[in-house]
């Protein structure tokens, strides 16, 4: 809207060569198109003229400024009811800042400069205003940004167009050390690179700027104080509008700690994984910990199990002083390692020529320019002490916040690798080596012995190979159990190892076997050597509450003459040694030709006793047990195992019960007799014959099959028999058996009614608590005893002993074995109610049995008449 020209008298406020019209349209088109807000005001206050940069200012269009006072606008200030404030000569003066209130609400900031023009007898005001709201707030976020640029932790720096650094935060100061002064007309990478910064720095960064590209980097830096640094950088250019690099800002990040982390990571990792040397782990380890701190010297020593400090690695460390080490016991006196690894916490020593517990390394570490250590102890996951990091250093210092992390993740990794190397070991040792007495297993033993025979081979000589086994082991484990058995195992092996040092190979091939290969060995010295060996076996050892008087068989076999590999070698030295045993036990026997005869012979016996079993070409013979009073009275019967094969003819049991309890037979064996004993005594109840009971023997294999006692009721079941038509005979070994499942079956057995009879009596290392507690119903006495009755007075004393056992504890008493008059009369004499043997009667088959029946005129025996209860 125009001004009214009688606002403004033209020929008053200019005197000008123009005309007054020209004059005036000059003015107001300047105020007019002035980007300052622009106001005239008379000497009344009033506003006379309120250009377009007003009306933007306030939001007010002119026409609702225009003649209004100046208080409605320039009113908002610190004290707004100031009366002063609404006259434009309270405004005369300098340029100030103040706020205006635009009507929309906002407050914008404006710097108001206001002058006076005298016309005449007349005032007027012109006041120009600018607003600089958005430089103000340009002004706090630079100041805001200032401030925090200023307190970040990281480094920041501005460089100009030459590289030349222009700024440096305070942030640079505290991580690097230098301040702007320091920086001065030179390139920062000039400044702060050291020895292991990356020489490809400078030309990257400049690539990069040549690009106009930012750069993304993590680098070593040196601190003004030398110490490394790892920064990740981040360098950015500073672009003018024609898109040219004027400068460029760069951002630092100290990430040493992280750096340190991963560095070290991945190296210790990657050397485990590529499964380098322990020593050279733990070497890279301390070389990587100097490189980023070079005022640091460090080692790693392991802790053995015997609690002695081994060297791992101290590559900066006097040798002098690393070999003094070596082999030192832990205590709580023993330099900072030794009493980190005792104390299993951190020992700080701030001065190493006083401190007592450096006493014993004080002069080499003194005169290698140390003085301060930090030793800390390295521990399993489970908290045991595997060994000890050392830091070392040469002032009287301590460790700051670096050294510790680094510290921490050294622990870690130290750790991490050392119960890698301990935990590889075990398995080494669980795959290769015997856990029980730490020999060579089977595995070990064949890839060593290999060796030992390829190296005989190539220098022509002779090599013993020798298979040693415990003579009646087993005894010991069903005596005593499987406890006493292992000690006498590992027993047996340290004296193995004691006679056979050096070259020789010792192993275990399984249970109570032992092999040995002598190399560079005669035939001659393999006796000499085999026979010193049972000298040492044969010494007393402790078992438990016994002492043992253990025995072995050994069988030898020669290289090359035996064979030519160590299998073949260890089958033929396991030959020998079975003929070793079976000759009596307790000797040497050496590999011969007919011993490969009888291994075939036993193998086809084992093969035709299969067939035997299938075929059903087993028997049954029946020896009687008859009364020990002079009446003709049968006890029972005891079923016997013969076989009669169609090629070999009568194969007695003494031949084939061995081969069946090795090759796992017995327990079919033992049932095949339980089913027909059973079938035979069936037939004779339905034929009257007068047999009261059978006694049939059970292997100690059948009593751990859990079916047992279902298969025993089973039978009596199907052929019609009440349980005390049966008695099962039993050995020691199933008495003392500790497997739940025997106890189980003897229990269910007793609650049946079966009668169990314990054979063998006294040969082994029966307890009478066993007796006591467990439901025998019979004691057999041992044919060796009654054999020796003629001739030895102590066999008298334990066969009266053995009766008096029975009948205090109400068992029946056999004895077996009878086969002169002698022996009859003095058994009859003692009162023994059951006799049995060849003096009465041999095994017969079911007719012949029969017809021994009839024509002797025996008859059943009483219950009772044996002196003994049922059960």
């Amino acid at each position: 809207m125009p001004v009214p020209r009688h606002a403004l008298n033209a020929n008053t406020l200019l005197r000008a060569s123009t005309t007054p019209d020209q004059a005036y349209e000059l003015l107001f088109g300047t105020l007019e198109q002035s980007v300052d807000a622009v106001l005239v005001i008379d000497e009344d206050d009033t506003i006379l003229l309120f250009n377009p940069a007003a009306e933007k200012l306030w939001g007010v269009p002119r026409d609702e400024a225009l003649g209004h006072g100046l208080g409605q606008f320039l009113a908002c200030t610190e004290d707004s009811n100031d009366s002063e404030h609404r006259c434009a000569e309270h405004w005369l003066g300098s340029a100030r800042d103040i706020v205006i209130a635009r009507r929309d609400g906002r407050r914008l900031a404006a710097s108001l400069s206001m002058s006076q023009i005298q016309l005449g007898a007349r005032r007027f005001y012109t006041a120009f205003l600018r607003d600089f709201t958005d430089i103000r707030l340009q002004q706090e976020r630079m100041r805001q940004l200032s401030m925090v640029v200023d307190k970040s932790d990281n480094a920041i720096f501005v460089s100009a167009s030459n590289r030349n650094v222009v700024y440096v935060n305070s942030g640079f100061t505290r991580m690097l050390g230098y301040d702007l002064e320091d920086l001065r007309g030179r390139k920062p990478s000039e400044v702060l690179s050291g020895p292991h910064t990356d020489p490809q720095l400078g030309e990257s960064i400049e690539e990069a700027l040549r690009r106009t590209e930012g750069l993304q980097t993590e680098v070593l830096l040196y601190t003004k104080s030398g110490r490394p640094l790892w920064v990740s950088a981040a360098i950015n250019p500073v672009l003018d509008d024609d898109g040219r690099t004027i400068g460029m800002v760069s951002v630092l990040t100290d990430i040493t700690q992280t750096k340190t982390h991963q560095v070290l990571h991945h190296k210790v990792l990657d050397a485990m994984v590529r499964e380098l040397p322990m020593t050279d782990v733990m070497t890279m380890l301390c070389r990587e910990v100097e490189r980023v701190a070079p005022e640091v010297v460090a080692s790693i020593l392991a802790v053995d199990g015997e609690g002695r400090l081994r060297p791992l690695a101290a590559p900066s460390l006097p040798e002098g002083l690393v070999q003094t080490i070596d082999g030192m016991a832990i205590g709580p006196r023993v330099g900072s390692c030794g009493t980190a690894a005792w104390r299993g916490r951190a020992v700080h020593v701030h001065d190493i020529a006083s401190d007592p517990l450096m006493a014993p390394y004080r002069e080499p570490l003194l005169e290698h320019g140390l003085r301060a250590c930090l030793s800390s102890p390295i521990k399993s996951s489970s908290g045991r002490v595997l060994g000890t990091l050392s830091f070392y250093y040469r002032e009287n210092t301590t460790a700051d916040d670096l050294h510790l992390r680094m510290v921490d993740t050294c622990l870690h990794l130290c750790a991490l690798a050392m119960e890698r190397e301990q935990t590889n070991e075990r398995v080494h040792q669980l795959a290769f080596y015997d856990t029980l007495t730490g020999l060579p297993n089977r595995i070990m033993f064949s890839a060593k012995a290999e060796q030992v025979l390829a190296n005989a081979g190539q220098s022509s000589s002779k090599a013993a190979v020798l298979f040693i086994d415990l003579d009646r082991f087993k005894r010991v484990n069903e005596a005593q159990g499987h406890a006493a058995g292992d000690g006498l195992l590992r027993d047996i092996a340290a004296r193995l190892v004691e006679e056979m040092p050096g070259a020789n190979l010792i192993g275990r091939q399984a249970g109570d076997e032992f092999v040995a290969v002598l190399p560079q060995c005669s035939t001659e010295q393999a006796a000499s050597v085999a026979e010193r060996l049972l000298g040492a076996i044969s010494r007393p050892t402790a078992a438990g509450v016994m002492t043992l008087h253990p025995s072995a068989s050994i069988g030898v076999a020669m290289y090359p003459d035996d064979g030519r590999d160590i299998d073949l070698l260890l089958r033929h030295a396991d030959m020998a040694m079975y003929r070793a045993k079976s000759d009596g036990g307790g000797s040497v026997r050496f590999f011969s030709g007919d011993m490969n005869r009888v291994a075939q012979e036993r193998v086809s016996l084992e093969t035709a006793m299969r067939e035997a079993l299938q075929l059903d070409q087993f028997t049954l013979h029946y020896q009687p047990q008859v009364s020990g009073r002079a009446e003709r009275e049968i006890y029972g019967v005891e079923a016997l195992l013969r076989w009669e094969h169609p090629e070999l003819g009568n194969v007695p049991p003494a031949r084939f019960v061995p081969v069946a309890e090795e090759c796992g037979l017995m327990a079919d064996l033992s049932l095949w007799v339980l089913e027909h004993a059973c079938t035979q005594m069936a037939d004779w109840r339905r034929r009257g014959i007068p047999i009261p009971r059978i006694a049939v023997n059970v292997s100690a294999i059948n009593f751990r099959d859990p079916d047992l006692s279902l298969q025993i009721a089973s039978c009596l079941d199907v052929h019609g028999l009440k349980p005390d038509d049966l008695i099962l005979e039993i050995t020691e070994s199933v008495m003392l058996d500790p497997n739940p499942d025997v106890l189980e079956n003897i229990e269910a057995i007793y609650v049946m009614g079966v009668r169990l009879s314990l054979d063998d009596f006294g040969t082994g290392y029966s307890s009478l608590s066993h007796l006591h507690r467990l439901p025998i119903y019979e004691l057999k006495l041992d044919q060796s005893f009654v054999r020796d009755i003629d001739s030895s007075a102590i066999a008298r004393t334990l066969t009266s002993s053995v009766l008096r056992i029975g009948e205090s504890l109400s068992m029946k008493v056999v004895a077996e074995g009878v086969e002169t008059d002698a022996q009859h009369a003095f058994l009859a004499e003692q009162g023994f109610p059951v006799l049995q043997g060849y003096l009465f009667s041999a095994p017969l088959p079911p007719g012949d049995l029969e017809q021994w029946l009839s024509r002797n005129d025996y008859v059943e025996m009483p219950a009772d008449a044996a002196g003994a209860s049922p059960p």
